[in-house]
Protein backbone atom coordinates (compact mmCIF):
# COMPACT_ATOMS: atom_id res chain seq x y z
CA UNK A 1 0.00 0.00 0.00
CA UNK A 2 1.05 3.62 -0.61
CA UNK A 3 0.92 5.77 2.53
CA UNK A 4 1.88 9.32 3.41
CA UNK A 5 1.49 9.09 7.16
CA UNK A 6 2.54 5.61 8.27
CA UNK A 7 5.43 3.20 7.79
CA UNK A 8 4.67 -0.53 7.70
CA UNK A 9 7.34 -3.17 8.27
CA UNK A 10 6.92 -6.94 8.42
CA UNK A 11 9.61 -9.35 9.60
CA UNK A 12 9.45 -12.87 11.04
CA UNK A 13 5.76 -12.84 11.84
CA UNK A 14 5.70 -9.36 13.41
CA UNK A 15 4.21 -6.36 11.61
CA UNK A 16 5.30 -2.98 12.96
CA UNK A 17 3.29 0.11 12.10
CA UNK A 18 4.80 3.54 12.77
CA UNK A 19 2.65 6.68 12.70
CA UNK A 20 4.93 8.94 10.67
CA UNK A 21 4.07 12.62 11.10
CA UNK A 22 6.99 13.68 13.33
CA UNK A 23 6.60 17.36 12.38
CA UNK A 24 3.11 17.18 13.95
CA UNK A 25 4.24 14.91 16.80
CA UNK A 26 2.40 12.12 14.94
CA UNK A 27 -1.00 13.76 15.56
CA UNK A 28 -3.95 11.85 14.15
CA UNK A 29 -5.91 13.34 11.28
CA UNK A 30 -8.60 11.73 9.15
CA UNK A 31 -6.18 10.50 6.49
CA UNK A 32 -3.86 8.93 9.09
CA UNK A 33 -6.79 7.15 10.73
CA UNK A 34 -7.85 5.81 7.33
CA UNK A 35 -4.32 4.69 6.48
CA UNK A 36 -3.99 2.93 9.83
CA UNK A 37 -7.25 1.11 9.19
CA UNK A 38 -6.09 -0.02 5.76
CA UNK A 39 -2.69 -1.16 7.04
CA UNK A 40 -4.24 -3.07 9.94
CA UNK A 41 -6.70 -4.76 7.61
CA UNK A 42 -3.87 -5.88 5.33
CA UNK A 43 -1.73 -7.34 8.11
CA UNK A 44 -4.70 -8.90 9.92
CA UNK A 45 -5.60 -10.80 6.74
CA UNK A 46 -1.99 -11.96 6.24
CA UNK A 47 -1.58 -15.44 7.83
CA UNK A 48 2.16 -14.82 8.13
CA UNK A 49 1.55 -11.93 10.57
CA UNK A 50 1.10 -13.22 14.09
CA UNK A 51 1.54 -10.02 16.16
CA UNK A 52 1.22 -6.31 15.37
CA UNK A 53 3.18 -3.48 17.04
CA UNK A 54 2.06 0.15 16.78
CA UNK A 55 4.49 2.96 17.62
CA UNK A 56 5.37 6.52 16.63
CA UNK A 57 8.18 7.83 14.47
CA UNK A 58 10.90 9.86 16.15
CA UNK A 59 11.83 10.09 19.80
CA UNK A 60 9.25 12.57 21.10
CA UNK A 61 5.81 11.14 20.53
CA UNK A 62 3.74 8.02 20.09
CA UNK A 63 0.78 10.18 19.07
CA UNK A 64 0.47 13.61 20.71
CA UNK A 65 -3.27 13.84 20.08
CA UNK A 66 -5.68 14.56 17.28
CA UNK A 67 -4.94 17.23 14.68
CA UNK A 68 -6.99 20.06 16.24
CA UNK A 69 -6.75 22.28 13.17
CA UNK A 70 -8.77 19.72 11.23
CA UNK A 71 -11.88 19.96 13.42
CA UNK A 72 -11.61 23.36 15.12
CA UNK A 73 -14.57 24.73 13.11
CA UNK A 74 -16.81 21.65 13.22
CA UNK A 75 -20.41 21.86 14.39
CA UNK A 76 -22.12 19.38 16.74
CA UNK A 77 -23.17 16.97 14.01
CA UNK A 78 -19.76 17.00 12.36
CA UNK A 79 -18.11 16.35 15.72
CA UNK A 80 -20.36 13.37 16.44
CA UNK A 81 -19.73 11.96 12.96
CA UNK A 82 -15.96 12.38 13.41
CA UNK A 83 -16.01 10.39 16.66
CA UNK A 84 -18.36 7.69 15.36
CA UNK A 85 -16.39 7.11 12.17
CA UNK A 86 -13.03 7.05 13.95
CA UNK A 87 -14.25 4.60 16.57
CA UNK A 88 -15.69 2.31 13.92
CA UNK A 89 -12.76 2.10 11.51
CA UNK A 90 -9.85 2.29 13.95
CA UNK A 91 -10.34 2.19 17.70
CA UNK A 92 -13.08 -0.45 17.96
CA UNK A 93 -11.53 -2.20 14.97
CA UNK A 94 -8.21 -2.66 16.78
CA UNK A 95 -9.82 -3.80 20.01
CA UNK A 96 -11.74 -6.57 18.23
CA UNK A 97 -8.96 -7.80 15.95
CA UNK A 98 -8.03 -11.45 16.38
CA UNK A 99 -4.35 -10.67 15.81
CA UNK A 100 -2.77 -9.29 19.01
CA UNK A 101 -1.90 -5.59 18.81
CA UNK A 102 0.70 -4.13 21.20
CA UNK A 103 1.13 -0.38 21.67
CA UNK A 104 4.81 0.59 21.95
CA UNK A 105 4.43 4.03 23.55
CA UNK A 106 7.66 5.87 22.74
CA UNK A 107 6.83 9.37 24.03
CA UNK A 108 3.76 11.57 24.33
CA UNK A 109 0.46 9.65 24.12
CA UNK A 110 -2.16 12.32 24.56
CA UNK A 111 -5.84 12.56 23.64
CA UNK A 112 -6.42 10.44 20.55
CA UNK A 113 -2.92 9.02 21.00
CA UNK A 114 -3.71 7.57 24.40
CA UNK A 115 -7.06 6.40 23.04
CA UNK A 116 -5.21 4.59 20.24
CA UNK A 117 -2.88 2.95 22.76
CA UNK A 118 -5.81 1.92 24.97
CA UNK A 119 -7.58 0.30 22.01
CA UNK A 120 -4.58 -2.01 21.61
CA UNK A 121 -4.63 -5.28 23.52
CA UNK A 122 -1.92 -4.09 25.90
CA UNK A 123 0.71 -1.39 26.22
CA UNK A 124 4.47 -1.08 26.80
CA UNK A 125 5.94 2.38 27.48
CA UNK A 126 9.37 3.92 27.26
CA UNK A 127 10.54 5.69 30.41
CA UNK A 128 10.17 9.12 28.80
CA UNK A 129 6.50 8.58 27.93
CA UNK A 130 3.79 10.93 29.14
CA UNK A 131 0.10 10.05 28.94
CA UNK A 132 -3.13 11.96 29.35
CA UNK A 133 -6.53 12.96 28.00
CA UNK A 134 -6.41 16.77 27.78
CA UNK A 135 -9.68 17.23 25.87
CA UNK A 136 -11.47 19.17 28.64
CA UNK A 137 -8.83 21.90 28.30
CA UNK A 138 -10.10 22.37 24.73
CA UNK A 139 -13.76 22.44 25.72
CA UNK A 140 -14.24 18.82 24.63
CA UNK A 141 -14.36 15.34 26.09
CA UNK A 142 -12.55 12.25 24.78
CA UNK A 143 -14.27 11.15 21.57
CA UNK A 144 -12.48 7.97 20.53
CA UNK A 145 -13.50 5.78 23.47
CA UNK A 146 -11.20 7.33 26.06
CA UNK A 147 -13.80 7.86 28.78
CA UNK A 148 -14.77 4.19 28.57
CA UNK A 149 -11.44 2.40 28.09
CA UNK A 150 -9.54 4.49 30.62
CA UNK A 151 -12.17 3.72 33.26
CA UNK A 152 -11.93 0.00 32.48
CA UNK A 153 -8.15 0.08 32.76
CA UNK A 154 -7.48 2.32 35.78
CA UNK A 155 -10.81 2.56 37.60
CA UNK A 156 -13.42 5.30 37.86
CA UNK A 157 -11.65 7.57 40.35
CA UNK A 158 -8.33 7.75 38.53
CA UNK A 159 -10.05 8.08 35.16
CA UNK A 160 -12.17 10.95 36.47
CA UNK A 161 -9.09 12.73 37.85
CA UNK A 162 -7.11 12.34 34.62
CA UNK A 163 -9.98 13.50 32.40
CA UNK A 164 -11.24 16.37 34.60
CA UNK A 165 -7.79 17.80 35.32
CA UNK A 166 -6.60 17.26 31.72
CA UNK A 167 -3.25 16.41 33.29
CA UNK A 168 -0.46 14.08 32.22
CA UNK A 169 1.04 11.14 34.07
CA UNK A 170 4.50 9.66 33.57
CA UNK A 171 5.29 6.11 32.56
CA UNK A 172 5.91 4.76 36.06
CA UNK A 173 2.62 6.22 37.30
CA UNK A 174 0.87 4.69 34.29
CA UNK A 175 2.38 1.34 35.23
CA UNK A 176 1.25 1.66 38.85
CA UNK A 177 -2.28 2.44 37.57
CA UNK A 178 -2.31 -0.64 35.33
CA UNK A 179 -2.47 1.51 32.19
CA UNK A 180 0.78 0.02 30.85
CA UNK A 181 2.26 -3.40 31.53
CA UNK A 182 5.97 -2.57 31.43
CA UNK A 183 8.30 0.44 31.33
CA UNK A 184 11.67 0.20 29.57
CA UNK A 185 14.16 2.63 28.07
CA UNK A 186 13.33 4.11 24.71
CA UNK A 187 16.27 2.28 23.13
CA UNK A 188 14.93 -1.05 24.41
CA UNK A 189 11.26 -0.45 23.61
CA UNK A 190 10.85 -2.16 20.23
CA UNK A 191 13.16 -5.06 21.09
CA UNK A 192 11.29 -5.61 24.37
CA UNK A 193 7.94 -5.61 22.54
CA UNK A 194 9.43 -7.98 19.97
CA UNK A 195 10.42 -10.35 22.77
CA UNK A 196 6.85 -10.44 24.07
CA UNK A 197 5.57 -10.91 20.51
CA UNK A 198 7.86 -13.90 20.08
CA UNK A 199 6.40 -15.48 23.22
CA UNK A 200 2.89 -14.95 21.84
CA UNK A 201 3.88 -16.55 18.53
CA UNK A 202 4.72 -19.83 20.27
CA UNK A 203 1.03 -20.33 20.93
CA UNK A 204 -1.99 -21.15 18.79
CA UNK A 205 -3.09 -18.12 16.74
CA UNK A 206 -6.60 -19.50 16.59
CA UNK A 207 -6.78 -19.89 20.37
CA UNK A 208 -5.32 -16.40 20.83
CA UNK A 209 -8.08 -14.90 18.69
CA UNK A 210 -10.72 -16.77 20.69
CA UNK A 211 -9.13 -15.61 23.96
CA UNK A 212 -9.18 -11.96 22.83
CA UNK A 213 -12.86 -12.31 21.95
CA UNK A 214 -13.66 -13.85 25.34
CA UNK A 215 -11.79 -11.19 27.33
CA UNK A 216 -13.42 -8.37 25.35
CA UNK A 217 -16.87 -9.87 25.95
CA UNK A 218 -16.57 -8.90 29.62
CA UNK A 219 -16.79 -5.24 28.59
CA UNK A 220 -19.72 -5.47 26.16
CA UNK A 221 -23.07 -4.39 27.56
CA UNK A 222 -25.65 -7.16 27.49
CA UNK A 223 -23.13 -9.90 26.72
CA UNK A 224 -22.34 -12.65 29.23
CA UNK A 225 -18.58 -13.09 29.05
CA UNK A 226 -18.74 -16.48 30.76
CA UNK A 227 -21.03 -17.74 28.01
CA UNK A 228 -18.63 -16.47 25.34
CA UNK A 229 -15.75 -18.18 27.12
CA UNK A 230 -17.63 -21.49 27.31
CA UNK A 231 -18.55 -21.31 23.63
CA UNK A 232 -15.04 -20.41 22.51
CA UNK A 233 -13.50 -23.05 24.76
CA UNK A 234 -15.67 -25.70 23.13
CA UNK A 235 -14.96 -24.38 19.64
CA UNK A 236 -11.23 -24.87 20.19
CA UNK A 237 -11.74 -28.63 20.60
CA UNK A 238 -12.73 -28.91 16.92
CA UNK A 239 -9.50 -27.31 15.66
CA UNK A 240 -6.28 -28.76 14.31
CA UNK A 241 -4.39 -26.43 16.68
CA UNK A 242 -6.00 -28.19 19.66
CA UNK A 243 -5.01 -31.59 18.30
CA UNK A 244 -1.48 -30.40 17.64
CA UNK A 245 -1.12 -28.67 21.01
CA UNK A 246 -2.32 -31.61 23.07
CA UNK A 247 -0.38 -34.15 21.00
CA UNK A 248 2.80 -32.11 21.30
CA UNK A 249 2.29 -31.84 25.06
CA UNK A 250 1.86 -35.59 25.44
CA UNK A 251 4.81 -36.28 23.17
CA UNK A 252 6.92 -33.72 25.04
CA UNK A 253 7.80 -31.70 21.95
CA UNK A 254 7.26 -28.16 20.72
CA UNK A 255 3.89 -27.62 19.06
CA UNK A 256 3.79 -26.38 15.47
CA UNK A 257 0.55 -24.44 15.18
CA UNK A 258 -0.99 -23.64 11.79
CA UNK A 259 -3.88 -21.48 12.93
CA UNK A 260 -6.69 -23.82 11.94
Amino acid sequence: MISENIILKHEKGIATIYINRPEKLNALNKSTIQELHEALKIVDENPDVRVILISGSGEKAFVAGADVAEFAHFNSLEGSQLAAHGQQILFDYIENMKTPVIAAINGFALGGGLELAMACHFRIASDNAKMGLPETSLGLIPGYGGSQRLTHLVGKGRAMEMILTAGMIDAETAKSYGLVNHVVTQVELISFCTGIAQKIMRNSPLAIGKAIEAVNANYVSGVNGFDVEIHNFGTCFATDDFKEGTTAFLEKRKAEFKGN
